[in-house]
């Protein structure tokens, strides 16, 4: 594994190829963090999708949800949604994030992990209407998950990484992150509690 994290102001470089990782463990201070997981929990319109591989349909493991812009529409996995306009409770942790990107988010999808059993299978956040090199601004609240990440040229190279992301944390990827690496989150046997993690984006 190649792998070096530098701690420097509270923010870890990861040293990977072909990659712009920057995470910021505690982004939000714990009682905002604390307020937050409890509002989105309750307030944002959760959906469990359908999706289809290889011929069979099958229930996404997680709740989701798509908030942005009038317009910005998301489209994965033959899974199509249309934005829900802005909750204050967005906006409150989409503008700290803007100004440590240096970007302005229009849209985000929303996560919702139930217990260690929902996760996310590996992909790339290499969508289209996402642009030749997008921003990622991962926001993550409640229980911490391993986040793992492999190049995708992993069988040739052995690059991989695994980040646990925090209560409050914040991870930006950037640059030509999301040509050359996938991320899962795997699920857990452990028992742990709920997780919402939001990934702000541009859909273009």
């Amino acid at each position: 594994m190649s792998q070096q994290s530098l701690f420097n102001e509270g923010i870890e470089e990861f040293d990977l190829p072909d990659s712009e990782l920057h995470y910021h463990p505690q982004f939000l201070p714990k009682p905002t963090a604390d307020r937050l997981l409890h509002d989105l929990k309750e307030k944002i319109e959760w959906t469990q999708n359908t999706i289809r591989f290889y011929g069979k349909e099958s229930l996404v493991p997680r709740l989701e949800a798509w908030y942005g812009d009038p317009g910005k529409s998301y489209a994965y996995s033959g899974i199509h949604m249309n934005p829900k306009p802005w909750t204050e409770e967005l906006l409150e942790i989409k503008g700290p994030i803007e100004k440590q990107a240096g970007v302005t988010f229009n849209s985000v999808l929303i996560n919702y992990y139930r217990d260690g059993k929902d996760r996310v299978a590996w992909h790339s956040d290499d969508e289209k209407e996402l642009g030749q090199n997008p921003v990622i601004g991962s926001v993550s609240l409640g229980a911490e998950r391993k986040f793992k990440l492999r190049h995708k040229k992993f069988k040739e190279n052995g690059h991989k990484a695994e980040i646990m992301l925090q209560h409050g944390s914040f991870l930006l990827m950037k640059g030509s992150t999301q040509h050359h690496w996938m991320h899962e989150i795997p699920r857990t046997a452990k028992p742990i509690g709920p997780r919402i993690n939001l990934t702000f984006r541009i859909i273009l």
